[in-house]
């Protein structure tokens, strides 16, 4: 009974922390599309963001194969301005949400090398989200 309670603590804690499916055995062998990629990058984003109401100029790519940490995942790509804590708009942000098992799985920062020539396409939904 005691074993439980130690084994969910290793399921939830900060960000940082999360347990992710990329560093897990269930990411080998070859990953499926993300066929639900447009509502997945939604839920995920609306927990990474500290306020996701007021995005501005959203794009996104279409998932594509890339290599991260020596295997093959689907890797989209965002483009947005998010509102700052004091209400203004200052710069665009590139992001790459990675996906495991056709599964938003994890927001990376810094985005550049995995997304190099990415095409991008208006993103409306991610400019209508609510708290």
């Amino acid at each position: 009974m005691l074993t439980l309670p130690l084994a969910l603590t290793g399921c939830f804690g900060s960000d940082g922390d999360r347990p992710s499916l990329m560093e897990g055995t269930q990411a080998g062998g070859p990953q499926p599309f993300p066929d639900n990629f447009r509502g997945d990058t939604l839920a995920l984003m609306r927990a990474y963001l500290n306020n996701p109401v007021g995005v501005r100029e959203a794009s996104m790519a279409e998932p594509v194969q890339r290599e991260v940490g020596g295997r093959q995942f689907y890797v989209s790509c965002l483009h947005f301005t998010p509102r700052e804590t004091d209400g203004s708009y200052k710069t665009m942000r590139e992001r790459a949400v990675i996906f495991v098992n056709g599964r938003a799985d994890r927001v990376i920062d810094k985005a550049s090398e995995l997304c190099a020539g990415a095409v991008y396409v208006p993103f409306p939904e991610l400019e209508k989200m609510a708290r």
